[in-house]
């Protein structure tokens, strides 16, 4: 009705003047009720024409929508295992800091298992108090049978200096004897050595092992107490202990990040994708704060359509099952700070986007005519920003009455 009414005043009025006071013409008389279309038939229909190429001019120029959102991202509250919660530490809503504990999981299974692994560790401590008493005993038996093996070696060197008076039968008794003695102290040795080596490699590589398996204990057991990933605040948490959660199909509730961010996302219609560009300036009222007309900026423009995604399975796709065209999305953000705090996280937005050329005009490449088109784009600009506050006005009254019906 607007655009209508603007392009009146360049086609209609004037043929009506025309015919009014250049022809001479009365109404009433030569312009009546019947003859209003004949009379003005030209004024009619470049006023029809012109309103139709000027709303396809804003509306292609300076793109509207209403499918805008202020998404946010909602996390999970789930623990890591499953199990019966024993201990809750959270309100149902309630902020949160970063690695508060939210509830607790019962944990008699993990605190067994990790008194276990602590037992192990004290009794490979006291294999290891052993083995050193086994290193000192050997130690012993080495000495001993080395001084037994040194005893007969010279009782046998001296019987064999005086072989001529000494029985055969005598000496080679005391080689065999010394043979004996020799690997008496071989294996006093090889048992010694045995012992620092059990000390030294087997009972270190048993105490590694037993400490890994009480790290893993430990880590089984923290992960009954769930803690806050990140800073927000928890909603729909009605967990109470005695309830049975999941990591896969029970979660415990939502938690929202407190850092929701400031960024609005738009849907806009496929025909903009020529349009809408990184920089332009928009304007957004949103239902959460009404009668506010809030200015933004295009950071981002999405390469890609949502409806036009392929995801491989057994079945060729048919592209007449997407039949309900995608929006081209579109990233907005406060042109000045603060300029979204009040409005509510997900509340719904009308958005206008508003075409500039100011940097085209600017420069000397353009010429007389393309500058005046340029201009009028610019201008016919002002028709969907008066637009957008009739429907910041618009907007409370209808979703009142909306509500009330």
């Amino acid at each position: 009705m607007f655009e209508l009414m603007v392009c009146s005043l360049f086609t209609l009025i004037p043929d009506y003047l025309y015919r009014r006071y250049g022809q001479g013409k009365r109404i009433g008389q030569e312009i009546t009720i019947y003859s209003v279309w004949y009379e003005l038939r030209y004024g009619i229909t470049s006023c029809l024409m012109l309103t139709v190429l000027l709303i396809t001019a804003i509306f292609y120029f300076h793109p509207s929508t209403t499918n805008v959102v202020g998404l946010f991202r909602a996390v999970p509250i789930v623990p890591e295992i499953g199990g019966r919660v024993a201990e809750v530490y959270v309100a149902p809503s309630a902020n949160v800091a970063r690695g508060a504990p939210l509830f607790r999981l019962d944990s008699s299974k993990q605190e067994a298992a990790l008194e276990v692994a602590k037992r192990n560790i004290a009794e490979i401590n006291a294999r290891m108090v052993m083995a050193q008493a086994e290193i000192a005993a050997t130690a012993g038996q080495v000495q001993q049978a080395r001084s037994d093996y040194e005893q007969v070696v010279d009782e046998l060197a001296t019987k064999e200096k005086i072989r001529d008076v000494v029985a055969r039968r005598e000496i080679e008794k005391l080689q065999k004897l010394a043979e004996s003695r020799k690997g008496t102290l071989a294996a006093a040795e090889a048992n010694k050595h045995a012992a620092e080596t059990k000390l030294s490699t087997l009972l270190p590589a048993e105490k590694a092992s037993a400490e890994a398996a009480q790290n893993q204990a430990e880590v089984e057991l923290a992960k009954t107490t769930v803690r806050a990933g990140v800073a927000g605040r928890t909603e729909q948490f009605v967990l109470r202990p005695g309830d049975m959660v999941n990591p896969l199909m029970r979660p415990a509730g939502v938690l929202i990040p407190a850092d929701v961010g400031s960024v609005l996302i738009a849907g806009f219609g496929q025909i903009e994708a020529q349009v809408i560009r990184p920089g332009m300036v928009a304007e957004v009222t949103c239902i959460s704060k009404p009668l506010t007309i809030i200015p933004m900026v295009v950071t981002s423009v999405q390469d890609f359509i949502a409806a036009g995604q392929v995801r491989s399975t057994e079945q060729l796709i048919d592209v007449q099952s997407v039949t309900r065209p995608g929006t081209l999305t579109v990233f907005l953000e406060p042109l000045y700070k603060g300029g979204t705090d009040d409005v509510t996280a997900g509340s719904s937005c009308i958005a206008n986007a508003y075409t500039n050329n100011h940097e085209l005009l600017a420069s000397d490449s353009v010429g007389s005519m393309k500058k005046l088109y340029l201009h009028t784009i610019d201008t016919i600009g002002i028709v969907h920003a008066m637009i957008l506050r009739l429907q910041a006005l618009v907007l409370p009254i209808k979703v009142l009455v909306g509500a009330a019906h």
